[in-house]
């Protein structure tokens, strides 16, 4: 799965919003405290990145593919040149394959303030065009990106001036060090199922999850293979119970559900993924980087095999970057939701709360 904040959360209700133009001055009056503050929090997170080291980057927005996991939707484009040459384009999810190109072009420690663009999203925590915070470490640790999301926290609670983080009435202390959970742990406690149960076999047993979790009262649909029922498992009874009074860090994926990811040494079972959650939001997802780019590559296929099942469409893998990954350095990459760190740290109710210029949404919506 490519670094991305889960699709499969985003159609939710949004709060009865005031149907004047956000560039009305007294929209824009109570918009203002929070996009300063957003301001404040960008800079001093700049400031945290030089102090290690780290370069910041551009990734172009234009990709020939907007990335490979199977529920995220791009928006299209076309490329004219001047002798009326056309080539499809997307704006891209997330910087990822065009920062990896960077790692294997010498670059070690690089961040970008990237405006990625999702498609069929919308809702409070959703916006079509937002910013992820990326960042990237050569030959170091997925467990230093966890300290990084860490020390992350306290800057932007610091910054906008609060001792608490919150949103629909939970509330979060961002100094206190986060609890680490994995995956197996997280399943076992709050749906009472032995993931690693499913995963003994050559490929995940759906027979066994689909049981597991009818008998924790949950619905399981005749139709939904594994990574469905893992992630109706995630949504509804584990990931509502994270991030409360301290951050959670999330560890420890499935290798199914981690496409970018490397297998955990010794337990190819799993993947070295993680996420950070604050308030039962999720703000970050992390890898220790997969650079096999024979087994990214199959991955990629099965995650767009999928989609054209699911959705009834595909998009192209980037053979540059799969070239790129076959001598990029063992590294890790981390992409936090800025908007969403933003809306936590001012307790804002909701994105275009935290979004300098929020999109126009359609007619009737």
């Amino acid at each position: 799965m490519q670094k991305a904040l889960c699709a499969s959360k985003a159609i939710e209700p949004m709060p009865a919003p005031d149907k004047s133009p956000w560039w009305e001055p007294h929209v824009h009056a109570d918009r203002r405290p929070f996009l300063w503050a957003r301001a404040r929090i960008a800079a001093a997170l700049r400031s945290f990145f030089a102090g290690q080291d780290f370069v910041e980057v551009e990734a172009a927005a234009l990709q020939v593919s907007p990335g490979n996991e199977a529920h995220l939707h791009a928006f299209a484009t076309e490329l004219v040149d001047p002798a009326g040459r056309r080539m499809p384009l997307y704006l891209h999810t997330s910087p990822e394959f065009a920062c990896k190109k960077l790692l294997a072009a010498g670059e070690r420690r690089i961040f970008d303030f990237a405006q990625v663009f999702r498609n069929r999203e919308r809702g409070p925590l959703h916006h079509p065009a937002f910013t992820l915070l990326e960042w990237y470490r050569v030959d170091e640790p997925y467990d230093a990106l966890m300290a990084d999301c860490a020390a992350i926290l306290a800057i932007a609670a610091r910054t906008a001036g609060g001792a608490r983080f919150s949103f629909r009435g939970r509330a979060c202390d961002p100094f206190a060090e986060p609890q680490r959970i994995t995956v197996a742990e997280a399943f076992d406690r709050f749906a009472g199922i032995d993931l690693l149960a499913t995963l003994r076999g050559p490929s995940p047993d759906r027979e066994r999850l689909a049981a597991a979790a009818q008998a924790a009262g949950m619905r399981v649909a005749p139709d939904d293979d594994w990574k469905d029922i893992f992630s109706k498992v995630l949504v509804e009874r584990v990931e509502p119970r994270l991030g409360h009074e301290r951050p959670t860090i999330l560890y420890e994926y499935p290798a199914a559900e981690a496409a970018l990811a490397r297998p955990k040494p010794g337990d190819p079972r799993v993947a070295e993924r993680f996420e950070l959650y604050v308030c039962g939001v999720e703000l970050a997802n992390g890898f220790g980087e997969l650079t096999d780019a024979a087994e990214q590559r199959r991955r990629f296929a099965a995650e767009m095999a999928e989609k054209q099942r699911v959705h009834g469409e595909s998009y192209p893998i980037d053979e540059d970057f799969l070239a790129a990954l076959a001598v990029m350095p063992q590294a890790s990459g981390v992409a936090l939701g800025f908007d969403r760190l933003v809306m936590l740290a001012t307790g804002a109710r909701h994105i275009e709360q935290v979004v300098w210029t929020p999109v126009v949404e359609p007619d009737g919506v």
